[in-house]
């Protein structure tokens, strides 16, 4: 049974926050690419449907199997990932596993079924079934992957943004009260365009850039060509999108988790007519002393942007660090608690669960309610808002590093302006000049591979540590979800990890390699 006053190592919470942050960002590695080339093979193959030419048969396949080396990849490390809720974070298992278990139990018996299904007869059913059931099968293949992401998405998201739920107090568990509200909440279908497209992102640099290493070497030029079309095609579409469905997500973001907006943007005192910040001298080392922090001492912003993100006006208030801490006025009159009432309040509702379940043990079964506990429960649902705050020992707790969010929010977004402006000029070269004759912008197309990577690892850290120190918004902290289990195991498997990891990506790294020097097999 959960325990309200648990006594865990803060080793154990930093250790277990480690290992799967570890496992998180190796599977993160595989995924996208997952996502991005099922969109790239699939195109390939429509063409190859549409005009019959083999050459487009020969491309389809060359994708798909750079997509199967990846695709075993990410499975691997994904069921790790999920197996670690059980055993680094059991008491988060048992609190939220009604409502977080069911997208994660949606998505291992019918998305990833689905594409397991279908990835056989994509790759195995060539000159075996008819051309429109194989197109069929590969279009499924990415649409299974792409189902598998939505419900992994929602799950992250409910995270984030706990709807859809309540908590039952007798069985010391969130439960499910829709779960439509759980399945489409904004923040969720935001999350899920947001993260879909930005993979698609790094499918098309990824094909492009294959594409370039075989212009730089002087072969395999007709595929590389046509697949430039086709990756830069879908590049730039995706990274509009990605803009987009961003813009989105800070409206989001700035509604129900304002202090990772403020910790993004290192605005530690809000306003209105709040600017975009482009460059700022923040710290890269360390926390800073909130109170005393005064306006960095060089800082370029573009004038209401902020607000406009966050508010949808460009005169709209928004809260910085310290309004957070120590509580504001909305403009609508309303007024924001500080840190110290909601931790007052979360506080007073752990003692009311406390007095309602000692209440309810010491009952006779068949009993009615005693009054002891009937009078707990008003007490419980006017501060079960702020339950996790109650173990939150100092309010600094809750803010997350600001110096990381900060600059890994500008590289997600620099590099995704970079990838905008890439595609374009590859496209517009592509149709209208020589690509085979410019070399810089092959070797330009090379080097964005890992930098596609790159962004997409920094828009997980904004995501999933612009939470902290939360497990579930407000509800939860990540002291209070792990398990109560040595730190010595976790760092001892933290390493065995680590080396298993590693070693997964240098094998896929390796494999793809060989593949991509062997080139395509044509069977024209």
């Amino acid at each position: 049974m959960f325990n309200l006053l648990l006594d865990i190592t803060s080793s154990t919470v930093d250790w277990s926050r480690a290992q799967f942050a570890l496992t998180a960002i190796y599977h993160w590695l595989f995924v996208p690419l997952t996502l991005g080339l099922a969109v790239i093979m699939g195109i390939a193959e429509t063409c190859y449907y549409r005009t019959q030419k083999a050459f487009w048969r020969d491309v389809a396949r060359f994708w798909q199997k750079l997509f199967g080396i990846n695709f075993a990849m990410g499975v691997a490390t994904g069921i790790i990932l999920e197996f670690e809720f059980g055993t680094n974070w059991s008491n988060y298992s048992w609190m939220v596993g009604d409502v977080f278990g069911a997208p994660l139990a949606i998505e291992g018996i019918v998305a990833f079924f689905m594409e397991s299904t279908f990835v056989a007869v994509m790759f195995f059913g060539w000159d075996k079934v008819s051309r429109g059931f194989h197109l069929a099968a590969t279009w499924l293949t990415g649409l299974g992957a792409t189902i598998s992401a939505w419900w992994i998405l929602v799950a992250n998201s409910w995270m984030q943004y706990p709807v859809g739920q309540q908590f039952n107090p007798d069985t010391m568990r969130f439960e499910m009260t829709s779960f439509m509200d759980v399945a489409f909440s904004p923040f969720a279908v935001d999350k899920f365009f947001h993260t879909i497209t930005s993979s698609w992102i790094i499918g098309a640099v990824f094909a492009v850039g294959v594409s370039c290493w075989y212009l730089l070497k002087k072969r395999e030029l007709q595929l590389a060509r046509a697949s430039i079309k086709i990756g830069a095609g879908v590049g730039l579409v995706a990274s509009l999108l990605a803009a987009a469905t961003g813009d989105n997500s800070a409206y989001m973001v700035a509604k129900v988790q304002p202090m990772k907006l403020a910790t993004m943007e290192a605005l530690y005192n809000g306003g209105t007519n709040q600017g975009l910040t482009l460059v700022s001298m923040v710290s890269p080392i360390g926390q800073p002393d909130y109170e005393r922090q005064a306006e960095p001492p060089m800082r370029l912003a573009v004038p209401g942007v902020l607000s406009l993100l966050a508010t949808h006006s460009t005169d709209g208030y928004v809260p910085g660090v310290n309004d957070l801490i120590k509580g504001y006025t909305r403009e609508d009159g309303t007024r924001e608690p500080s840190y110290a009432e909601k931790m007052a309040s979360g506080k007073k509702a752990i003692v009311a669960l406390q007095t309602y379940r000692a209440a309810m043990a010491r009952a006779k079964k068949g009993e009615p309610m005693p009054a002891e506990a009937k009078a707990q429960l008003p007490v419980l649902r006017d501060n079960i808002k702020y339950f996790g705050y109650g173990y939150i020992k100092d309010v600094h707790e809750l803010v997350p590093n600001i110096p990381l969010m900060f600059y890994a929010f500008r590289v997600m977004v620099g590099l995704g302006v970079l990838f905008i402006a890439f595609f374009a000029v590859v496209l517009f070269v592509v149709y209208r000049k020589d690509i085979t004759r410019m070399r810089w912008l092959q070797l330009a197309g090379v080097a964005l591979i890992p930098l596609a990577y790159v962004a997409s690892e920094a828009g997980w850290v904004v995501a999933e540590m612009g939470r902290q120190p939360w497990t579930i918004q407000d509800m939860l902290p990540v002291g209070v979800a792990v398990s109560d289990i040595p730190a010595g195991s976790v760092a001892l498997t933290f390493f065995l990890f680590l080396a298993l990891f590693t070693t997964m990506l240098v094998v896929e790294v390796s494999i793809l390699c060989k593949q991509i020097r062997r080139g395509p097999e044509y069977n024209s």
